[in-house]
């Protein structure tokens, strides 16, 4: 089923201050750049309780963030500008229609910290901790279940994958073996995926031009079994030559490289479609 989001720039720049919300959805999200915290003081909705996410992407590998909420957002986020350094936006999640209360946040806080847990496609180096969830009447939780899954689209929405967990189907299944690399993923709109029990190529060769980021990658995703380096989570690439170029430790073609149970190679697959 098809959905329509409706987006606004409010200073006509497509990655500075916005706000997205779905049509007939309550929850609206605020994406608000550190370089335009002023902002705040003209929002009212952000002066009360919300949900909050704050996002650090310039991180060599995995990106950073912290999930919090508060009966005031801008009040809250003065202590976060002086006392956290990562991050370069907020998202804000706040009701279009009707204030939401303390315990509404407290509880979206605590799904999104279990979720993006589960995830790990983020570090949370400040949400070390799941918090209990707050005792919300039934009816109450549907409501807010429901809220949080406009979050998570709207995130997605706007490029944030902090929420996603992947989920593969068995014949999008791709392998790539090679220099004692014995991978598995699959290719998608976000990317190409390297699954979680890959095992990845000890060594680089030579000419390879970025060992240090592999270097820091191999200690957040892997870890060494059995004389063996194998991943412990998954991992999304921006390509599937980049996926490859990781496993593998040297340059090489990740459409040409990776394939199915039955030997197509992922361009046939994907880039033949058409032919």
């Amino acid at each position: 089923m098809g959905k329509t989001v409706t987006t606004y720039l409010i200073d006509g720049d497509p990655k500075g201050t916005r706000y997205a919300f779905i049509s007939n959805k309550i929850c609206q999200m605020f994406v608000v750049p550190r370089s335009n915290l002023s902002y705040l003081n003209t929002q009212e909705k952000l002066q009360k309780p919300a949900f909050y996410i704050l996002l650090g992407e310039d991180e060599a590998t995995k990106p950073q963030a912290y999930i919090g909420e508060t009966e005031n957002f801008k009040e809250r986020l003065k202590d976060h500008d002086s006392k956290k350094t990562f991050w370069q936006k907020a998202l804000i999640f706040v009701s279009k229609d009707a204030d939401m209360t303390k315990v509404d946040v407290q509880y979206l806080e605590h799904k999104a910290i279990a979720e993006a847990k589960k995830a790990n496609t983020f570090v949370l180096n400040d949400n070390k901790q799941t918090p209990k969830a707050p005792n919300l009447p039934e009816y109450q939780q549907d409501t807010i279940n429901e809220f949080f899954e406009d979050v998570k689209f709207l995130a997605s929405f706007i490029g944030c994958n902090i929420f996603e967990v992947s989920q593969p189907k068995a014949e999008h299944l791709f392998h790539l073996k090679g220099r004692g690399c014995d991978a598995k993923g699959f290719y998608s709109s976000n990317g190409f995926t390297v699954l979680k029990g890959s095992v990845i190529a000890k060594t680089i060769t030579p000419s390879f031009n970025w060992k240090e980021k592999r270097e820091k990658m191999l200690e957040e995703y892997t870890s060494a079994e059995d004389g063996m380096v194998v991943m412990i989570s998954d991992k999304t690439f921006s390509s599937p030559s980049t996926a490859a170029i990781f496993c593998m430790g040297r340059s090489t073609n990740g459409w040409i490289m990776w394939k199915d149970a039955d030997g197509n190679t992922l361009d046939a697959v994907y880039r033949k479609q058409l032919d």
